[in-house]
């Protein structure tokens, strides 16, 4: 069946269509409309957003922050070497490391901190646990914040910035912990989120968004992915909420795999991974709206918003993008679907 082929979720994005900088400000970016009831497309800019969310409608936020996650070093024979930070597991810290490693193998980084390789892990990941002279390190974000750099994705070729310090970050990001942004979220200004907190009901949510958010999905029959998990935190009060609301907008294809999740569980508070992958074989249950950007093909990602839409409709969309020239990904331009 062609929603499960994973060729399907194949498309050609012209490279000069991938924004290396976000716009400014931020509610200028476009925004492409699309109404799954008449299936028309308006397209407009993010300002205009509340024109088109009816009042009635409970916001759902993901409120995670970014840490500085990459950061550089050098082994003791001084081979340079590239280090991403994922998350704490229980005997260390799960990372990605960019150049030949060992186990025991210790890389130096700037400030007296370092680490010691304790575990090579076929998926490509690294167990690994980090020290500032003799004292083991628990909370990285603050190693991070000192010597790190802003995890900009693979797609975005070039450095980070001071600039991308704030801009690759929501306005209302408030808890540590993820190495890549909910990127719908960075097109609300302050602005933006005051009329939000005065006019519409919302729900903040936390799902640390790790790197497999940009992995291709490589399983022809697109059932057969393992897909990525991330740590997710939601208090009592706000799976409430969005088990009560009957209308419910997801700011991010991050929340909506939250609201997604929770839907599905009957925990009155949850603090765990959340591993759901949507897609037409598993369509949302609770999802009235979705804001997002564009996405990767023969992504994860991809696959959840065919999964609002239908195959067939999500690719046209993404043709009428690419003709109007919207800007794709984390820095690009947005849609909302209702």
């Amino acid at each position: 069946m062609r929603e499960f082929d994973l060729k399907s979720y194949d498309y050609h994005l012209p490279v000069d269509l991938i924004a290396k900088y976000p716009v400014s400000p931020k509610e200028d970016a476009r925004l492409l409309v699309f109404n799954r009831k008449d299936k028309t497309i308006v397209h407009t800019s993010f300002k205009y957003l509340f024109d088109f969310v009816p009042k009635d409608y409970l916001f759902v936020f993901n409120d995670t922050k970014v840490i500085k996650a990459r950061v550089f070093g050098k082994k003791t024979t001084g081979a340079k070497v590239e280090v991403l930070f994922h998350k704490k597991i229980s005997d260390g810290f799960l990372v990605q490391i960019r150049g030949k490693i060992k186990v025991d193998d210790i890389i130096i980084l700037d400030q007296n901190f370092y680490i010691k390789v304790c575990k090579l892990f076929e998926d490509g990941y690294r167990l690994v646990r980090c020290f500032h002279l003799n004292q083991e390190i628990f909370e990285i974000s603050k190693m991070c914040d000192l010597i790190g750099h802003v995890p900009l994705p693979p797609y975005i070729k070039r450095e980070d910035e001071q600039l991308d310090i704030e801009e690759y970050q929501s306005v209302f990001a408030k808890n540590y912990g993820a190495v890549a942004a909910p990127t719908a979220s960075l097109h609300f200004s302050e602005s933006m989120m005051r009329y939000v907190l005065e006019h519409y009901k919302k729900v903040f949510l936390t799902l640390h968004v790790g790197a497999g958010t940009f992995a291709s999905v490589e399983s022809k029959d697109i059932r057969e992915h393992k897909i990525h998990s991330e740590t997710l935190l939601a208090s009592k009060q706000s799976i409430d909420s969005i088990k009560k609301a009957k209308s419910i907008i997801c700011v991010g294809t991050t929340a909506m795999r939250s609201v997604e999740f929770l839907a599905r569980i009957g925990d009155e508070e949850y603090e765990g991974e959340c591993d759901i992958f949507l897609h037409l074989g598993n369509p949302p249950i609770k999802t009235s709206a979705l804001l997002t950007n564009f996405h990767l093909p023969k992504s994860s990602l991809i696959m959840l918003v065919s999964s609002m839409v239908g195959l067939d409709t999500c690719m046209w969309l993404y043709d009428e993008a690419i003709k109007h020239q919207y800007r794709f990904y984390s820095y690009g331009d947005g849609m909302l679907i209702l």
